[in-house]
C-alpha cells in the first residue's frame, strides 16, 4: 500500500468521520469542514461554483480516501451502531456509480477532486441515472451486447438522500415546469441526493448534487427519459435530458441556499439554464407578465447580463457532439416565450429549422474555453464568429487517482519528489533521476508489477470465458479462449500495447490493422511478440462505432495465424475505471489514433504518462502538447493544417491508407527500442521524459488552477499561493 498519503493526525477515529446539517448525516469528514464548506457555498457574496455536467464519473475502486483512511488506521468495526453502518458500508460496499459514460463524466469527477484536494469551493450539479449507462457484453458473432446497468444508490457509500429540512422524513425535492402546445404547466420533480468527493486529507469536499427524477410525482414520461445516461431512442428523450439538467440548477440553489455568481457548463448539455436566468432577470426588469411584454432587444439584454455568470467548456469538433434539436419538438417541451429567446440566440444557419445548444452556449457565457491548444484552432474555425472570446484550457487527470499503487510507491521512495501526491509540479525534479541508476531499476520493477497484475487479469478472463462458452449461449470475443490451455496466456515480458476509449469512428480503433499482411510481417520478421490489448464502448445506437468493435474481434484468429502466435488480440468488455486504471499503468505503450483535427484533447494517453507509459498517438488533441520533440514517445499520420483541415467523419475522409502507412514505418523502431536494450536504454529515457515533461502539466490541479482564473473568486492566502504556483507552471492559452 502506498504510503504517506495524509496528513492528519494518527489519533483520528471513525468519530472524527462523521458529520451532520439539515440535510442529513455524512460520513468521511469532520464537522468542522462540513460546517466550514457548506458556509463558503452559501455565503451572499456568491464566492463559489457551480459545475455543471451531464455525466460525473469517480467509482471508489480507483480512488477512496476514505476507505484508505479506515483500513490504515485498522477500524472495522465500532461500537456504535450508526457509525459502525457506514464504517461496514465504505469497506465493503459498492464500489461503482456508473454516472458515467466516458471520456466527459470522468473528467469532471477528476476536475472535482482536484478542486476538493485544492479548497476550491465548487458545487458538482448532474442527473441520477436509475440503470446508469449500460452494461457492456461481448459475443464474438454479435459483437456488443448492451445490457441495463443494475445499481443501488440507496446503498452505495458517498452517496445520501437529502433530507427535507421541514419534514425530515421526506427526502428533498425541487420541481420543474414543462410546457404543453398551450403553454400549461406539467410539473416534472427531483429528489436530491448528495455525492461527497473528498479530498485527499479528509479535510475538505465538493458535493455533487444528483438529480433524482424517478419518483412517482414526476410524469411518466420524465420518468422514463431519466433513467439512462445519454438515452438517445429519440430527440425527444435528449431533448427532455438536458432539460431537466439545464433547468434544474436554479431551484436546487434556490432551495439550498446556494449562491454561486459563477455557473460552469461542461459542454453544452445544461445550457438551458441560461433561460431561466435570462427570465429571472427579465421578471425582475419588467414583471411578472414579462413573457408578453418582452421585447427582442430586452431578451438580447437579458442575455449579455447571463453572460457574466457562464464559463462555458466546449469539448468536441464533431458534428455529433454538439446539440440540434427540431424547433417544432422544442415547441412540445418549453414555453412559447422560451422559443423566442431560442429564435435570437440559437440560430443554426446549416439547420434553420433547428435550434442548436452549442451555438447558444458559445453565445451567452463570458468565456469560452477548449480543451487544447489545437482544438482552440478548430473551434475557432467553427464558431469564427466567437472567437475573440475562445481561450485554451487543456485537460488534465487526477493524479492521485491513475497513479498505480507499485508507482506511487515507487516515487514515495525518492526525495526529488517529495510531496508529489499533494503537488504534482515537483514531478518536474524528474528529470534528476534520468541518471540514477537506482530509480531505472525500481521503476522497471514498478512497472513489471503493473504488467502482470494486467496480464494475470486478461488471463484469468480468458479462462472464465472459456467456461462461459460451454454454460451459456455468449461465444467469447476473444479467439485465444478457444484456443488449447497451452497456447492461450498472454506472458507479461511481451511488448504490450493498448487502446482503450470510446469507440467512435473518427478515434479509428482498428486504423493499425488496416493492412494486417504488413502489420504480421513485421512482427514476423523480426521475430517481436506484440500483445494488443484493446477495450472500450460504442453508444447503443452508434451503429458504425459497433461495427468497429465487431472488426476488431474478426480480426484476432487472423492475426494470431499470420503471425504464427507472435501477435495476440485481446478484448476486454465491460470497460471502466478500475480496468482503464490497470491499462493505463500496465500496457508498454499507449495507442491513440484519431483523424486530425477531431480529437478534441483526450485524457486516456494522459493516464499512462503519469505512469511513464510512452504514447503512439497521431498529432491530435493533448498530443500536439505532450510530444515534446518525440521525447515522451512516438508520433505518425498526416499533420494538417487546421484551416484547411477536413472535419467531417465520412468514412471516406478517414485516411485509413495513409495514416495506416505511416503507423507501419515507425512500429518497428519502437518494437526495437522495447526489445533490444543496451545500457543507454532509451525505452526508459522516454518514460522518466514523461514523469518530468508530462505529469507537471497534464493534471487536473493545473487545469483546476487555471479555470480558477476564469472564476472571480475570493480565495484564501494558503488556497491562493498554491493556485498561483500551479499557474505559473504552464499557461495552455499561450
Amino acid at each position: 500500500m502506498a504510503k504517506n498519503i495524509y496528513s492528519q493526525p494518527p489519533d483520528i477515529s471513525a468519530g472524527d468521520l462523521i458529520a451532520s446539517n439539515k440535510w442529513g448525516t455524512f460520513f468521511g469528514i469532520s464537522q468542522k469542514t462540513l460546517d466550514s464548506v457548506w458556509k463558503s457555498l452559501t455565503v451572499p457574496a456568491g464566492n463559489s461554483v457551480m459545475y455543471i455536467s451531464m455525466e460525473i464519473g469517480a467509482d471508489r475502486d480507483v480512488f477512496h480516501p476514505v476507505m484508505t483512511k479506515l483500513r490504515e488506521l485498522g477500524i472495522t468495526k465500532t461500537t456504535n451502531e450508526m457509525l459502525n453502518h457506514f464504517v461496514n458500508l465504505f469497506l465493503h460496499g459498492p464500489t461503482k456509480i456508473p454516472n458515467y459514460g466516458g471520456g466527459l463524466g470522468i473528467l469532471a469527477g477528476d476536475t472535482l477532486k482536484s478542486f476538493a484536494d485544492l479548497k476550491i469551493p465548487v458545487v458538482g450539479v448532474s442527473l441520477l441515472y436509475r440503470k446508469g449507462y449500460f452494461s457492456q457484453m461481448v459475443d464474438s458473432q454479435v459483437g456488443q451486447i448492451s445490457t441495463a446497468t443494475d445499481w443501488s444508490p440507496e446503498n452505495t457509500p458517498s452517496l445520501y438522500l437529502l433530507k427535507n429540512p421541514e419534514n425530515p422524513e421526506l427526502p428533498l425535492e425541487i420541481e420543474i415546469p414543462f410546457f404543453d402546445k398551450q403553454d400549461r404547466v406539467i410539473s416534472a420533480r427531483a429528489q436530491l441526493w448528495l455525492k461527497m468527493e473528498i479530498s485527499s486529507n479528509l479535510d475538505y469536499f465538493v458535493p455533487e448534487i444528483l438529480l433524482d427524477f424517478s419518483i412517482p410525482s414526476s410524469p411518466d414520461w420524465v420518468r422514463a427519459v431519466s433513467q439512462t445516461l445519454y438515452d438517445s431512442v429519440s430527440d425527444e428523450a435528449k431533448a427532455i435530458q438536458r432539460r431537466l439538467l439545464g433547468a434544474s440548477v436554479m431551484p436546487v440553489m434556490e432551495t439550498m441556499g446556494l449562491t454561486a455568481k459563477t455557473l460552469h457548463l461542461n459542454e453544452q448539455h445544461g445550457v438551458i439554464v441560461v433561460l431561466n436566468i435570462i427570465a429571472q432577470w427579465l421578471e425582475k426588469k419588467i414583471g411578472p407578465n414579462f413573457r408578453e411584454k418582452a421585447t427582442n432587444q430586452d431578451i438580447i439584454n437579458a442575455a449579455d447580463v447571463a453572460a457574466k455568470k457562464i464559463v462555458f467548456t466546449i469539448h468536441t469538433p464533431v458534428k455529433a457532439g454538439h446539440d440540434r434539436f427540431p424547433k417544432g419538438l422544442i415547441a412540445h417541451l418549453g414555453h412559447a416565450f422560451c422559443q423566442k429567446a431560442l429564435d435570437l440566440l440559437a440560430k443554426d444557419e446549416e439547420f434553420p429549422e433547428s435550434y442548436n445548444f452549442t451555438r447558444l452556449a458559445m453565445r451567452v457565457n463570458r468565456t469560452t474555453n477548449s480543451v487544447s491548444r489545437l482544438h482552440k484552432e478548430v473551434t475557432c474555425k467553427q464558431f469564427p464568429e466567437f472567437k475573440d472570446k475562445i481561450t485554451a484550457i487543456t485537460n488534465g487527470v487526477h493524479h492521485l487517482t491513475w497513479i498505480s499503487d507499485a508507482k506511487a510507491e515507487l516515487y514515495d521512495d525518492f526525495s526529488e519528489l517529495k510531496n508529489w501526491r499533494q503537488d504534482p509540479s515537483v514531478f518536474a525534479n524528474a528529470k534528476k533521476l534520468m541518471t540514477s541508476s537506482t530509480f531505472r531499476s525500481y521503476f522497471s520493477q514498478a512497472w513489471l508489477v503493473d504488467t502482470e497484475k494486467l496480464i494475470d487479469y486478461i488471463n484469468t478472463m480468458l479462462i472464465q470465458h472459456r467456461i462461459q462458452m460451454h454454460e451459456t449461449w455468449i461465444d467469447p470475443p476473444n479467439y485465444l479462449s478457444h484456443l488449447d490451455e497451452d497456447e492461450r496466456p498472454l506472458d507479461p515480458r511481451v511488448f504490450t500495447l493498448g487502446f482503450a476509449r470510446r469507440f467512435s469512428t473518427y478515434k479509428r480503433a482498428d486504423l493499425i490493422f488496416d493492412d494486417i499482411n504488413i502489420l504480421t510481417d513485421i512482427i514476423v520478421t523480426n521475430n517481436y511478440p506484440v500483445n494488443f490489448i484493446y477495450a472500450g464502448k460504442a453508444h447503443p445506437q452508434d451503429m458504425p462505432g459497433q461495427t468497429i468493435i465487431r472488426q476488431i474481434l474478426n480480426i484476432g484468429k487472423e492475426l494470431y495465424e499470420k503471425s504464427n502466435g507472435l501477435a495476440k488480440l485481446i478484448f476486454i468488455p465491460g470497460y471502466d475505471m478500475k480496468i482503464a486504471k490497470m491499462m493505463v499503468s500496465g500496457v508498454h505503450a499507449w495507442l491513440n489514433s484519431p483523424k486530425r483535427p477531431l480529437e478534441a484533447s483526450g485524457t486516456s494517453g494522459m493516464k499512462s504518462a503519469l505512469n511513464g507509459v510512452p504514447n503512439i498517438s497521431t498529432m491530435d488533441g493533448w498530443w500536439v502538447e505532450g510530444y515534446h520533440n518525440g521525447q515522451t514517445g512516438w508520433k505518425f499520420g498526416y499533420e494538417s493544417d487546421v484551416e484547411n483541415a477536413c472535419l467531417s467523419e465520412s468514412p471516406d475522409t478517414l485516411l485509413y491508407e495513409q495514416d495506416s502507412a505511416s503507423f507501419y514505418t515507425v512500429f518497428p523502431k519502437i518494437l526495437r527500442s522495447f526489445y533490444n536494450r543496451d545500457s543507454d536504454d532509451l525505452y526508459i529515457n522516454k518514460s522518466i521524459a514523461n514523469l518530468a515533461l508530462n505529469c507537471p502539466i497534464f493534471n487536473t490541479h493545473r487545469m483546476a488552477a487555471e479555470y480558477v482564473s476564469r472564476y472571480d473568486l475570493q480565495l484564501t492566502a494558503a488556497v491562493s499561493k498554491k493556485i498561483e504556483k500551479l499557474q505559473k507552471i504552464y499557461q495552455s492559452d499561450r
